[in-house]
């Protein structure tokens, strides 16, 4: 039996999508008659991201320190469900698909529960040479970690509060993505689901190769951690 939902989206210059985002959860949370809070965690928002979330309700924490492993720690303790689901605020994972996931993970008895965006793609949701990237970190991910994760960068996911406190993610940057997910994938009730994927709205935030070698880095120096 689910209790609060918290919902946790993390904003940088997100004006063109987050208010539509905002609507979607709550037209879908609300005809669902499900328990829930939505916060948004803004790292520095230079546009009207920050004053679009408030104006729809949600509990905005304003984030000084940037990082997406960082914005999602701070929404995280802030959060008051029992169940916290992750979701990015560009209109590229579909808040519709949150009843479904929910029950999946509730009737599976999961601790953890994250979206693949490879089996159900849009149209120019993603660049190959970003398709490339996802292949190597995918591949060593699976390789390093002996890992079943087809996804490890994908930005939706479901778990247990006190699944996530048990896996100390070290990451305040994109590999939290990467890292929550081995960790969980290696040691809680885990399991990955198609999602349908489509083109972000807004401008982007990532950088192919910097970012992607910055992850490819973080996954090699996990693996070799004494601490892993």
């Amino acid at each position: 039996m689910l209790s609060v939902i918290s919902i946790v989206i993390p904003t940088i210059n997100e004006e063109e999508s987050i208010g539509h985002v905002i609507d979607r959860i709550v037209s879908t949370m609300g005809s669902n008659g499900l328990d829930y809070e939505i916060i948004v965690v803004d790292t520095n928002s230079r546009d009207r991201t920050v004053e679009i979330a408030r104006s729809r309700g949600c509990s905005v924490l304003e984030e000084k320190r940037r990082g997406y492993g960082r914005a999602y720690k701070t929404g995280f303790s802030a959060s008051r469900g029992d169940v916290i689901i992750a979701i990015d605020a560009d209109a590229s994972y579909p808040p519709e698909a949150i009843p479904q996931l929910l029950r999946q993970f509730n009737e599976s008895g999961l601790d953890f529960l994250t979206a693949n965006r490879f089996d159900s793609m849009g149209r120019g949701a993603m660049s190959r040479t970003h398709k490339f990237g996802n292949w190597i970190l995918n591949i060593t991910t699976r390789i390093l970690f002996r890992v079943k994760i087809t996804d490890s960068q994908s930005g939706m996911w479901i778990m247990k509060r006190g699944a996530y406190e048990s896996l100390n993610v070290t990451s305040n940057g994109f590999p939290f993505s990467e890292e929550i997910k081995i960790k969980a994938a290696r040691r809680l009730r885990f399991m990955e689901v198609p999602i349908e994927f489509m083109e972000r709205k807004g401008e982007k935030k990532l950088s192919t190769w910097r970012d992607g070698w910055n992850n490819l880095k973080f996954l090699l120096k996990l693996r070799f951690s004494r601490n892993f």
